[in-house]
């Protein structure tokens, strides 16, 4: 009889299922803990990464106009604004900022004290900071902590569009038979509109937020010949729009920053009205102008303007024939015809590209230039519009920036210089590693 008991013990499987079950329970129970604190770690490691990109940027974007001392501490402030020491712990101190330069080609940061063109950001969430990322149902096989690190690497650079083409915030239109070369941009923060028969070499690039809002007659891109292939969808902050009043201000003054090399004496001429004339100039040296109201300065024909820099607040008007040769004319006057010039405007000097030469006009209100424009190697900046009419050639490097349209008519030719281009000019900042 009991034999026969505990044999029926040994074949009994009732509640087999119950064990079994606690078993996968707590199968199931590990599984989703370390589900979940590997979760939790990459949250936490995400959260790290987008501080240590904001940190970067801010520190880099204070180093470009400020000291290193204030770009680590404009650094910090972000730091502390999105993971506050009081909750996660020091993640990043002043020694993980550093500042220095990047290799693209070899993808190697190199500090360099003073440097304003790269900078590294570490961060750390470990146990020797007492700042590790917890765990929680790893905590039953003692492992307490993860420990998280981060970096990033933010590095300036200059659009190639902002150093030769037309850019605008609103419009570029274009009229026809114009032609631009390999290299050459042309972009819109709007869209970009023209007629027929443009001729985009290949190379060129035509560039806008989105690209199919460009506009063409009949929507017909073929009507103007490598325009399909030039295309592209871009979009730019106009930084050195923002930075006119300082750039100008800055000459006025002397141009300890902005001022070109050939100013050899950096005393400011000061002279009154309109009665200012080109024989007036000494060169080598900056000239301020003031004008009351809006009476403007009118240079006579075949006015030779070379190796000055003119301030003011003043409209100047051109004759024809007139010639800007390594020169600065800058105002803060926002008239629509801030500067205005008539047939045969040649705007630095026609030397194949070569250093100097090179003729910058920065005004405050908008450009009006009529028939006939050689632009060589030189740049334009508008607060507002920039107008050129028929004939405008820059075939060897120009730069056209405007805060509002650029309308350029017909018969153009536009090409990339490449070298010798010496423009004002402002970094960006992207993130590289």
């Amino acid at each position: 009889m009991t034999m026969f008991r505990i044999k029926k013990a040994i074949d009994d499987t009732e509640g087999a299922m119950t064990v079994f079950g606690l078993f996968m329970l707590m199968t199931c129970i590990v599984i989703g803990g370390l589900g979940l604190d590997v979760a939790n770690a990459y949250l936490a490691r995400t959260q790290l990464q987008a501080t240590t990109d904001a940190a970067a940027h801010a520190a880099l974007y204070t180093r470009d106009s400020d000291t290193e001392a204030n770009a680590i501490v404009a650094a910090l402030d972000v730091v502390e604004n999105m993971m506050p020491v009081a909750k996660y712990g020091q993640v990043i101190q002043a020694t993980d900022i550093q500042f220095g330069t990047w290799d693209t080609s070899t993808g190697a940061f190199t500090p360099v004290s003073g440097s304003k063109t790269a900078v590294f950001v570490d961060s750390s969430r470990t146990t020797a900071r007492s700042n590790p990322v917890g765990t929680y149902f790893l905590r039953i096989m003692g492992f307490n902590n993860w420990d998280v690190r981060r970096g990033a690497v933010y590095e300036t650079y200059r659009p190639g569009c902002l150093r030769e083409g037309f850019v605008a915030r609103d419009i570029v239109d274009m009229q026809s038979n114009n032609e631009y070369s390999n290299g050459f941009c042309i972009h819109s923060n709007t869209h970009v509109e023209m007629n027929n028969a443009n001729d985009y070499e290949l190379g060129t690039v035509v560039s806008m937020p989105d690209k199919l809002d460009v506009v063409v007659p009949n929507d017909d891109l073929t009507s103007n010949p490598g325009l399909a292939q030039a295309l592209r969808d871009a979009s730019y902050q106009f930084r050195i729009i923002n930075q006119l009043p300082s750039i100008i201000a800055d000459l006025s003054t002397g141009g300890a920053v902005y001022g070109p090399s050939y100013i050899t004496n950096s005393t400011v001429l000061t002279f009154q009205g309109g009665g200012f004339k080109a024989s007036d100039l000494v060169p080598n040296r900056i000239h301020y102008v003031n004008c009351n109201g809006n009476q403007p300065v009118n240079f006579a024909a075949s006015a030779l303007i070379e190796d000055v820099v003119i301030v003011s607040n003043c409209q100047f008007h051109f004759a024809a024939d007139a010639q800007l040769q390594n020169s600065i004319i800058a105002t803060t006057n926002t008239a629509a015809k801030s500067i205005y010039a008539g047939a045969a405007f040649t705007l630095g000097k026609d030397d194949n590209c070569a250093s100097g030469g090179d003729s910058k006009i920065l005004t405050m209100g908008s450009i009006e230039l009529t028939s006939q424009v050689d632009i060589y190697g030189s740049q334009m900046i508008a607060k507002d519009n920039i107008y050129l009419t028929a004939n405008a050639v820059g075939i060897e490097g120009a730069s056209l920036i405007a805060g509002g349209v650029i309308s350029v008519t017909s018969n153009g030719k536009m090409g990339f210089c490449g070298g010798g281009m010496n423009n004002f000019e402002a970094n960006y900042f992207r993130l590289v590693s």
